[in-house]
């Protein structure tokens, strides 16, 4: 049997250590699949629902394994359908190749059925792109589309005509210049950590020693260097603040950390970004300006191994373009140590009073369900090495507060997308990668009814992923949102009747639990994450619980208040459930 384009792309993915593909087939990737088919003891197809799942599912595993995602879908509604995993994976800065289907090639132009040009559709989310026109061009742009998404930490798309997809590998139809025959044997990426130019280390030095009140702020770009963190932390007598895709940089429990930053963020964190006269900024380019020191309050220090992001939020006065590790590293020897610790003391002392009221919401006494406390159910039942994913919404401040990073814990979400509804796929993608851990999804009823099919798929692939329903029958993040901005809420609630989704996890085959009562949640918690299969827990929270940031605008105030007197609907119950926490802070 000769050898197809389908085939022939198959096996260079698996030539590149490539193991799984995520996707949905379709007419206009037959040929794909027979070569995907042809490949399936070393190259693993895992059939997806929807082709959005699929793009989230390889954004997932690139970012819980840091390898290459691929997925795939066929030509018109399937490309497009990718494009919000796409985007999530190229704003979070993580390697994925999507290959899509084409019409033929003798009927492109002629507004054939589902005719998209997604060469043109792709041409702002994928760095490497490119429809494949000619078998001779195998497996070298296949090469060419995985080193750039590798090299660049972004998405790469190729797609492929069906009559070329299933053309024998070796035509040459037009007998044009072959583009070069990469070698037989595995290809090879060199990837060398890139270390600190000594200039730029000298006048991040001389910056730092010259400050007096230090913080430090890292993100998802320092995940590979904690104990490096850590120790420079140490040295200058400098709290440590995480982003939210970086919270897994450093346990949450640890002395130096302040915890996040931001609307998610701590009380301690805001006061801290207000307060500092330096900022050593590792791994992150924090999207949200607001929130980080004045130009005229604190000098910057950044270290990034893209020097694009330095620089994009604040004025910075040392940039360091090199890999987190090695800087800091090269760094620690350089400085000089503080023995004034009065000004970590005073954040320590502010941390564990955030910690106190943090755990004051956790009331298991309170009806409706306290969303804290299902997070904190979660929390303590789960074991160390737990991975947790989640959704964006009002979720992400109770996993961001809730959820404690210990051990070999980790956590993923959409960071700079923030988009709904990755949650589950990212739980199903990082099970795969990882089968012997407990991966949760903590996610909203929102963002799992859009993709709440993917249960079915974890239960078809046997995966044991554990879903946790934070359910408040609304969009709780929009409502809080419209709030703040002074309006009062309109169209973000559901109506009767309330979905029952550990019905439909049942119905799947999986184990599927309903709580309304508080006494419930711990046991139905533990003995979801005891089932030895795939399982669920629809729990109803408290609909009008608010997402509060760590320290309250006076603008924020304001507007709640005047939307409130513009006949906010809920608000004795919204009033009760603000005091109620208040009272259980100052209780604590």
């Amino acid at each position: 049997m000769k050898e197809i384009v389908g085939e022939s792309l198959a096996r260079r993915l698996v030539e590149w250590g490539v193991d799984t593909v995520f996707g949905l087939p379709g007419d206009g990737i037959n040929g794909l699949m027979e070569g995907f088919r042809r490949h399936a003891d070393k190259l693993r197809f895992v059939l997806v629902h929807h082709e959005e799942a699929a793009a989230f599912m390889a954004t997932g595993y690139a970012k819980a394994t840091g390898r290459l995602g691929v997925c795939v879908a066929t030509s018109g509604p399937g490309a497009i359908h990718l494009l919000n995993g796409l985007y999530d994976a190229k704003l979070d800065h993580v390697p994925v190749l999507a290959i899509t289907g084409m019409q033929e090639t003798s009927v492109l132009g002629s507004r054939y059925q589902q005719e998209v040009n997604t060469t043109y559709l792709y041409q702002d989310v994928a760095s490497y792109n490119l429809m494949v026109t000619n078998p001779q061009q195998m497996p070298a742009v296949v090469d060419l589309a995985i080193r750039d998404a590798l090299a660049k930490r972004t998405v790469a798309h190729l797609t492929f005509p069906n009559d070329l997809q299933v053309a024998p590998a070796a035509e040459d139809p037009y007998r044009h210049v072959s583009p070069g025959t990469p070698p037989a044997s595995a290809p090879l990426m060199s990837r060398p950590a890139l270390p600190a130019d000594p200039d730029d280390l000298r006048r991040a030095v001389d910056v730092l020693d010259a400050g007096r009140k230090i913080a430090m702020l890292v993100g998802a770009g320092a995940q590979e260097a904690p104990e490096e963190v850590l120790a420079v932390a140490e040295a200058l007598g400098s709290p440590i603040v995480k982003t939210l895709p970086g919270k897994h940089v450093v346990p949450d429990d640890h002395p130096l950390t302040t915890g996040g930053l931001g609307l998610l963020g701590t009380r301690p964190s805001e006061d801290l970004m207000e307060n500092c006269d330096t900022l050593l900024m590792v791994g992150t380019s924090f999207p949200y300006g607001k929130f980080l020191p004045g130009p005229d309050q604190a000098r910057v220090v950044q270290i990034d191994t893209d020097a694009s992001l330095i620089g994009m939020r604040v004025p910075v006065d040392a940039p360091v373009t090199a890999d987190a590790r090695l800087a800091l590293r090269a760094l620690l020897p350089m400085l000089a140590r503080r023995d004034n610790r009065a000004f970590l003391t005073k954040y320590q002392k502010a941390m564990a009073e955030w910690r106190e009221d943090m755990a004051a919401l956790q009331d298991a006494g309170r009806d409706p369900i306290a969303p804290q406390y299902l997070m904190g159910c979660v929390d303590a039942a789960a074991t160390d090495d737990a991975i947790l994913t989640c959704d964006s919404g009002t979720i992400a401040t109770w996993a961001a507060r809730h959820w404690t990073i210990r051990g070999d814990r980790r956590f993923y979400l959409s960071g700079n997308l923030a988009t709904m509804a990755p949650g589950l796929p990212y739980a199903i993608a990082a099970q795969h990668a990882y089968p012997g851990r407990q991966v949760i999804a903590f996610v909203g009823d929102g963002g799992f009814a859009m993709l709440m099919a993917e249960f079915l798929t974890a239960v078809r692939h046997e995966l044991p992923v554990k879903v946790i329903v934070n359910n408040n029958n609304s969009y709780g993040q929009i409502l809080w949102e419209q709030i703040i901005l002074g309006y009062p809420e309109y169209a973000v609630r559901h109506r009767e009747p309330e979905a029952d989704f550990a019905a439909w996890a049942t119905a799947c085959g999986g184990y599927g639990v309903k709580v309304k009562r508080p006494g419930d949640v711990a046991e139905a918690v533990r003995a979801a994450l005891a089932h030895p299969g795939p399982a669920l827990v629809d729990c109803d929270v408290n609909p009008n619980e608010p997402p509060m940031p760590g320290k309250v605008k006076y603008d924020q105030a304001k507007h709640f208040t005047e939307a409130f007197l513009r006949g906010q609907p809920h608000k004795a119950a919204t009033l009760a459930t603000v005091a109620r926490d208040k009272i259980n802070e100052l209780r604590s």
